[in-house]
Parts: C-alpha cells; sequence; structure tokens
C-alpha cells in the first residue's frame, strides 16, 4: 500500500491581492512565512491561497505521497477514478500531480509527489 500525508489545503481567493492579503494575515496570526507560488501565495507549507479561482468549489486538498504514479493506479484499481488533463510532470519526467475526477465536499482532491 502507498504512502500518503497530508501536504497542503488550497483555498480559493477571488484574486492575487486578496489571496495575498489573506496570506500576510495567517503570518501576523501565527507567524507563517509567506511565500509566492505559482498563481497562489502560501502561509507556510501547509495553506496555499489562490490567485483566483482554482479547482474545486472551495479549494482544494493536496495529499502526498513518494510515488505519484503507484499511488494512482492503486486507488485506480480500489474503484477510484482520476482526472487525467490534470497531470503534471516533474522535470525528470515522473508524475507529480493529479487531481480525483471527483470533489468531495466542495474540495478538488489531487495527489502530489513528495519529496521522497
Amino acid at each position: 500500500m502507498a504512502e500518503y500525508t497530508f501536504a497542503h489545503m488550497g483555498v480559493n481567493a477571488e484574486n492575487a491581492e486578496e489571496a495575498r492579503k489573506t496570506a500576510e494575515l495567517f503570518h501576523l496570526m501565527f507567524g507563517l512565512p509567506v511565500r509566492p507560488g505559482n498563481g497562489s501565495f502560501y502561509a507556510g507549507n501547509e495553506i496555499e491561497i489562490m490567485s483566483g479561482a482554482g479547482r474545486g468549489t472551495c479549494g482544494h486538498i493536496a495529499i502526498a505521497t513518494p510515488d505519484v504514479a503507484a499511488a494512482q493506479a492503486e486507488l485506480e484499481a480500489r474503484g477510484f477514478e482520476f482526472d487525467p488533463s490534470s497531470k503534471k510532470y516533474r522535470e525528470d519526467g515522473r508524475l507529480n500531480v493529479i487531481y480525483f475526477k471527483d470533489e468531495f465536499c466542495g474540495f478538488a482532491v489531487h495527489l502530489v509527489g513528495s519529496k521522497k
């Protein structure tokens, strides 16, 4: 069985300014460092505020796993479906991101490669 850990939660903001301000509020409240992402701002490593509507009605939840392709195969064998158009690859060609086909309670869920 694949290993899974919580990576981060993404929250959809209306625009980049709202995303930046929200990340800065998490910094003021909890001391979480703010850093820009790819179309988002992070507060620490666990909270990603999207600079506009991202996947999921409310946002997304990222689950890390050392081998995304193996985890996908395992989960598909158990009856779960993925959105093949959501695949993103690392520079070395390994699958790094894939979203499940359906939302769960308004959240898109994706697998992401862990640093292992």
